[in-house]
């Protein structure tokens, strides 16, 4: 099931320092992310083992999930908001603002067999 972690933030007057760091349960693979988004949607799939994390890194978007007994929403608004996504999450991304940015790390490197694109009923 799909869940929030609250990234470490420091902040001063000079700004803002979040860290990803020992919070993950996973080793890094692949790292990528997704700007410039019309009013699309993203996604629409889960996985065989991949675990991803995504983090809006600047403006908001939203994300559904259905791990096939739960659905919900997340509004990532925040830099510090991460979401934890467990491979049998049924995931889209939309309502992507102009100016934002979806960064995700995920557990595995891309491979086309792992991703499961049929919904659950």
């Amino acid at each position: 099931m799909a869940y929030i972690i609250d990234l470490e933030t420091h902040t001063d007057k000079r700004g803002n320092l979040t860290v990803i760091e020992d919070v993950l349960p996973f080793k890094i693979e692949r790292v990528f992310y997704i700007y410039g988004v019309d009013k699309s949607e993203r996604g629409g799939h889960r996985h065989h083992k991949t675990i991803q994390a995504a983090v809006c890194i600047q403006g908001e978007c939203k994300i559904f999930n259905n791990d096939g007994n739960n659905k919900q929403v997340f509004h990532l608004n925040k830099p510090s908001k991460c979401l934890l996504l467990e491979p049998n999450d049924w995931h889209k991304m939309y309502d992507f603002s102009d100016n934002a940015i979806l960064m995700v790390l995920a557990s595995e490197k891309f491979d086309y067999n792992d991703y499961i694109f049929e919904k659950y009923d």
